[in-house]
């Protein structure tokens, strides 16, 4: 009896172990499940501007905790230095280039909801694809890939046209032209030229006016009425789009429906904040992505009073520190739906700080740490290097620290991974998979080139070395700073991409961050034993990825950008554009 009973038990333990040396560990059973996705973009938020990243009179608590429990990123590496051209390339996991997102001429970014341009149909983004892959997609706040192609309700640049179920925010950029005690921001230079045309022109006519009816000038009044209806053409033509920017561009939607127009400050954070954790709320019952798009950190720093004087660095300190209030709330919201360990948060900024953002001697752009130059400056890594933070407990490792080379485009191929779905397979995907660099069952980041573009123009190449633990980078052109010896363009408040403004290096400009992350030191031929070397295989690497590159239509054209009066989003009957249907709310 004993025989059997033993002979039994076997039977049963042998199918048994079986089972479980088939079952997969937890990770990947939490990775298999389909992960909640969270990601939170900062807009031109400075490296040096977050606690964990260095700073110590700035308090961002919330971002701190999400690296203490979580996988830091230290040369997180943004795909341009512009908010257009970078989430363009955030979102579809391929260099700005390849989609037409980067700019041939000085409009580097969308400048109207009423222009053309903006990320092509045919793309495909990572919302798109999780989509089909069965997750309930929102995006929250900002947008600035263009709204409309062909008329004003086609829509086909749209949030809900690349792959998200549900839209709140704004279809532009915050602007200072946004907030009515601001002075503008937008095309400021432009517009003050155009003013002063204007000007001139009157002055003309009104001096031949006077002089034809005192006799001193013999003019036809003909003549005279041709000029006057010249000028007032002139003036209605710029007038009728940059005299009411605050009417066009500064406007909410809620899906297609604008829900504000021009939207009311004193609440928005509020609302991205309520919409965001409503999101959550909705949909925890089933995998879910919310990309959560910051307003903050960009002008005019739209902050409430109770984060008002709280920092030591004036308002744009505060706006930082209430940013990260935000961050905390949406923590707590995965927390109170008990989705912590089923949810993959991410936060990052769409590329670094705007050094020369200043009005008076108050400074309203962020700070890039160690690093040198800033947003607009395509090769300088304070222009592209940002925040990347990770946190998946259980999943990722806490309090980790990854020092390798990785891009805001790996986060469509890791997303796409995690979801389930496959990616596009008819154009080059430039992104990266993350997971097995953030697991550490991989020591080095895939990506052995990263090709710096400012606009069309390739400014800087990085190498990463991988054998000697080198990070090689080339610079092939260079903005000049203005005043001399200072580290940014403030002549200009923008560093150009090409013209005079540049410097071009033969041979380039070259630096090993692995020793000299400042760029501080250019080394040459004479310090360097390994210069011609590193020279020819970048060289080689910029040839092959040339040969990755196809024509396609420049979505930031001048005739894109500008403003066509039939694309306008209008919550009236065009021009009288105009409603607040928050304001029950």
């Amino acid at each position: 009896a004993s025989c059997l009973l033993l002979c039994f038990r076997r039977s049963l333990l042998t199918p048994l172990i079986f089972c479980l040396l088939l079952q997969p560990p937890l990770t990947q059973l939490s990775i298999v499940k389909q992960p909640n996705i969270v990601l939170l973009m900062a807009d031109d938020l400075g490296i040096g501007d977050v606690g964990c990243y260095g700073n110590d009179t700035i308090r961002t608590p919330n971002i701190d905790r999400l690296a203490k429990e979580g996988v830091k990123l230290t040369q997180h590496i943004a795909a341009a230095p512009l908010c257009t051209p970078s989430r363009a390339a955030f979102l579809t996991g391929r260099y700005p280039l390849r989609s037409g997102m980067d700019a041939v001429n000085d409009y580097r970014v969308i400048f109207w909801n009423g222009g053309s341009g903006g990320l092509p149909p045919n793309e495909t983004s990572f919302a798109k694809i999780l989509q089909q892959q069965g997750y309930s997609t929102g995006l929250i706040g900002k947008w600035h890939q263009g709204v409309n192609c062909k008329s004003r309700t086609d829509y086909c640049h749209h949030p809900l046209k690349h792959g998200f179920d549900y839209f709140y925010g704004m279809p532009f950029t915050l602007i200072s032209d946004c907030q009515p005690t601001e002075p503008p921001e937008m095309d400021r230079a432009f517009r003050r030229k155009l003013w002063l045309y204007t000007q001139m022109i009157g002055l003309v006519i009104f001096t031949a006016t006077l002089g034809r009816l005192t006799g001193l000038i013999s003019v036809r009044w003909k003549t005279l009425s041709c000029l006057a209806g010249f000028s007032l053409l002139f003036f209605l033509s710029w007038f009728s789009s940059y005299g009411f920017v605050r009417y066009w561009n500064c406007i909410m939607m809620r899906n297609y429906e604008v829900t504000e127009q021009p939207m009311v400050t004193d609440r928005t954070t509020a609302l991205i904040l309520r919409e965001s954790t409503s999101f959550i709320e909705r949909n925890k019952h089933k995998p879910f992505l919310l990309f959560l798009s910051f307003l903050h950190s960009h002008t005019p720093l739209l902050t409430t009073e109770k984060f008002l004087g709280r920092s030591r660095h004036g308002l744009y300190g505060d706006n930082v520190e209430e940013m990260d209030w935000m961050v905390g709330q949406v923590l707590d919201a995965i927390d109170k739906e008990g989705l912590k360990s089923t949810t993959l948060v991410y936060f990052a900024s769409d590329h670094g700080g705007w050094l020369e953002r200043q009005e008076g001697k108050r400074q309203l752009g962020g700070w890039n740490g160690i690093y040198r130059g800033g947003k607009a400056m395509g090769g300088w890594e304070g222009g592209i290097r940002v925040p990347g933070i990770f946190r998946w407990p259980g999943v990722l490792p806490a309090g980790t620290v990854i020092d390798e080379p990785t891009s805001l485009m790996d986060i469509y191929p890791t997303v796409v991974h995690l979801a389930g779905g496959v990616l596009p397979q008819d154009r080059v995907i430039d992104g990266r998979d993350l997971m097995p660099l953030l697991q550490g069952t991989v020591e080095h980041s895939e990506h052995e080139f990263l090709f710096h573009y400012c606009g069309i123009h390739l400014h800087a190449v990085r190498w990463h070395q991988k054998d000697s633990g080198a990070i090689w980078k080339a610079h092939y052109v260079t903005p000049i700073f203005r005043p001399l010896g200072a580290g940014a363009c403030y002549d200009r408040g923008f560093c150009p991409c090409f013209g005079e403004g540049v410097t071009h290096h033969d041979p380039p400009l070259l630096f090993d961050l692995s020793r000299d992350p400042s760029e501080a030191k250019p080394l040459s031929a004479d310090t360097e034993p390994l210069f011609d070397i590193v020279m020819r295989k970048i060289g080689r690497a910029i040839e092959e990825h040339r040969r990755t590159l196809t024509p396609v239509p420049e979505q930031l054209s001048l005739s894109n950008v500008v403003w066509k009066p039939w694309l306008q989003p209008c919550c009236g009957t065009f021009p009288f554009c105009w409603c607040d249907k928050e304001g029950d709310n």
